[in-house]
Formats: structure tokens, sequence, C-alpha cells
């Protein structure tokens, strides 16, 4: 069995703020207060503002001098622009990835056999993580590190999550879409990079 990931304390934190705000327990507009946190966690203020400096970067949370840190408040469409650009870093990297998973696509395959899993579940967080880590070993398998470093900075898996969680937008089976596009590249379709594109985009909230 693979040992646990273990993440840094910063991004611990990320995950504690970005589900506070996703359940409610900050609304949009309130203001995030970096000492209740600390002793909430019983850590100090440093990794809370390295936290909320990565929050502010992702547009989830936003600061004013002598105002502190608030949930932005954040619609439909704020949580719909992601998803051209994603679509567009996605199908360069696909095109890139092409002859690598053409040969061998054994990176994909266990995220399509856990999102199985989780469609059976119904499990909404599996299947936002391991659709996340699919994505990420796609772009991952371009070769390409700044396409890679690029595509890890628009937090994905935050903004996943928000559009599920807020705006319901659930796919019927989100093993069956993965299965295809691992199909189109073990069957080399010189077609694979649209049908990541148009993959992505279908999975945008609709405003």
């Amino acid at each position: 069995m693979a040992p646990p990931v273990v993440h840094s304390l910063p991004r611990q934190i990320r995950e504690y703020i970005v589900e506070g705000i996703v359940s409610g327990r900050w609304k949009p507009g309130e203001r995030i207060v970096e000492r209740r946190i600390a002793v909430e966690l019983e850590v100090s203020q440093t990794p809370i503002r390295e936290a909320l400096r990565e929050l502010e970067m992702l547009r989830l949370i936003e600061s004013a001098p002598n105002k502190g840190v608030r949930v932005r408040n954040l619609s439909a469409a704020d949580l719909e622009e992601i998803y051209p650009v994603r679509a567009g870093l996605e199908q360069i990297a696909a095109s890139l990835a092409a002859p690598r998973l053409g040969k061998d696509v054994s990176v994909l395959e266990p995220e399509v056999a856990a999102l199985y899993e989780a469609d059976r579940r119904s499990d909404a967080e599996a299947q936002v993580r391991h659709t996340v880590a699919f994505h990420r070993e796609l772009v991952r398998a371009s070769g390409n590190s700044v396409l890679l470093h690029t595509w890890e900075s628009l937090g994905i898996e935050v903004w996943t999550t928000l559009s599920i969680r807020w705006l319901g937008t659930r796919q019927q089976s989100y093993a069956e879409e993965h299965e295809a596009i691992v199909e189109a590249f073990r069957q080399r379709d010189p077609r694979v990079d649209v049908l990541v594109k148009e993959h992505v985009l279908g999975c945008a909230p609709q405003v």
C-alpha cells in the first residue's frame, strides 16, 4: 500500500479554509480572521497568511486595507471563466502527450478505476479528487513543466469543488467520460486533443 500523501501546512490550511467557504461556514462578504484560525488549528499565523495569499491569487477571497480578508461574492459566471483557459491548456497537453499515452496509458487507468468506485458510492469528494488527479496526470504526460505549472496555478481542485458543491454541476458518470478519453489515447485518435477540450468545456457551469 502506498504511503499517505502528506501536504504542506499552508496547503492543509488552504483546504481547511476552502472547505469552510464551500460549506457556508464563511459566507460571501464575511471576514476571515487569521487569529481565530490560528487558535482553532493551533498554528502560527505565518502559514495562514501564505494560504490566504494563495486563495487571493485564485480570486476566492479578497483583501483591502483596514478591512482585512473577506470571501468574494462569486457568481456562476466567475466559476465559468476558468474553463476555457483550462480547456486550452489541456488541449495542448493532450496533443503533446498523445505519442507517449498512445504507447502506455497506465498512468491514467488507476484514476478511472477509482472514479468507477466513486461513482458507485456517489462520493462527490472522491469524484473531484480522482477527476483532478486524472487531468493532472494527463497534463504531466505532456512532458512540459511550464504547462504543468500553469495548469496547477489555476487551482483546478478548488474550482471543481465549488462548481459541484455550489452549482450542482455533476456528471452522470465521471468514470465513463474519462474512460472514453483513455480509449482515445489508446487508439491514437488524431482528434484526442479536441475530445479533451470538449470534455473540459462540457464540465463548465451553465450560466
